[in-house]
């Protein structure tokens, strides 16, 4: 649960401060030594993928008429983003959300291109979940998408460009934001169900737990983790269904039947995470009640013992006590018709719990 809580822990400041509007400043704790490009420049019958650290080596794919979406790895170097922004004639405060990696998912449109922010989840090498800033900006016949360092979602859109399976190669640069968002949106439900079978797992913990098990922070860590999930899908969904009533010359007519299938996914997604959201209040409940119940039991127990001794205890106090005349001492049988008398008691009160049903 620690890396859980290591790796979706948010920046501690979301803007630089002290700075005009529009001031990259990068914020964020993933650095590499150098912004590593990927450019996939493809159409129908062509396909050509080209790395390079150098931002000027993908300015020659802009006067291609093909769909050219270039994938920027390592936003701690500002001055080779701002040299692609400054290509592509990308907005100041587009360039400052770019590089702030606590910024809210969201959406805007301006004339020539829109810039879409989002969240990646995904599972690390061990484990854990990494919460990845994504930025996206499609123009006309071209993608670009930012991200801290490398690792993502977007292996499988790899493979299908380059084997040109689906539609994905006879479409635009409107399909390509989808199928990216469509990527991202797949491993919300890969991490989505990964918490519901975590649930299932506590749900069978619980019954079995001792007062002395730590599951009751384990639970409290599973609430955390599903809360930052929850900070990084909802936003998103505002952004799909924003997606949806967006006019823009950049989104063709067929491409939003594939959006409304994403705003459906997501409606799916955001209910999960309240369902599982209220199921792991219910985990705390049950667990607070059943270590209640088995307690509960150990004072029964204690209880029924209490009473069974406490008229034992009071015969064997009567005549405990040093006093001198006490006729009972003096006859030869006492001692054992008071053993008798308390064995008496004794059945009769073990009698009387069981007919109670309090044992």
């Amino acid at each position: 649960m620690s890396k859980l809580k290591r790796s979706l822990k948010r920046p501690k400041f979301t803007k630089a401060l002290h700075q005009a509007p529009g001031t990259m400043t990068y914020v964020g704790n993933k650095e590499t030594k150098e912004t590593l490009l990927e450019v996939i420049d493809y159409n129908k019958d062509h396909y050509q993928r080209y790395t390079s650290t150098s931002p000027e080596d993908a300015f020659k794919f802009e006067e291609e008429q093909n769909t050219t979406w270039i994938n920027i790895d390592g936003l701690n170097n500002t001055e080779e983003i701002e040299k692609l922004g400054k290509y592509y004639d990308l907005h100041p405060l587009i360039m400052e959300d770019i590089v702030n990696t606590g910024q809210r998912p969201k959406i805007d449109e301006y004339p020539e291109y829109l810039f879409i922010v989002a969240k990646m989840l995904y599972y690390n090498g061990d484990g854990s979940i990494n919460n990845e800033h994504l930025s996206i900006v499609v123009g006309k016949d071209y993608v670009l998408t930012f991200q801290e360092a490398g690792g993502d979602v977007f292996d499988g859109l790899r493979e299908r460009i380059k084997i040109g399976k689906g539609r994905i190669r006879s479409n635009g640069a409107d399909y390509l934001m989808f199928a990216l968002l469509d990527a991202v949106i797949d491993n919300y439900f890969a991490v989505v169900d990964d918490i519901s079978d975590k649930i299932e797992l506590f749900e069978d913990r619980i019954f079995h737990a001792r007062t002395e098990d730590n599951l009751v922070l384990e639970i409290q860590e599973l609430k955390r983790t599903i809360l930052r999930i929850r900070r990084a899908v909802f936003p998103l969904r505002e952004v799909v269904n924003r997606l949806l009533k967006v006019n823009h010359e950049i989104i063709e007519k067929k491409t939003e039947s594939y959006i409304r299938d994403l705003h459906d996914h997501m409606i799916q997604i955001s209910e999960n995470i309240d369902l599982y959201r209220e199921m792991i209040r219910s985990l705390l409940d049950m667990y607070m009640s059943t270590i209640s119940n088995k307690m509960n039991e150990v004072m029964k127990v204690l209880t029924i013992m209490a009473s069974i001794f406490i008229p034992l205890t009071f015969i064997a106090g009567i005549y405990g006590m040093n006093f001198e005349y006490m006729p009972e001492l003096q006859w030869k049988y006492s001692y054992f018709v008071l053993w008798g008398i308390m064995l008496l008691l004794f059945i009769g009160m073990i009698f009387y719990f069981k007919r109670k049903k309090w044992l």
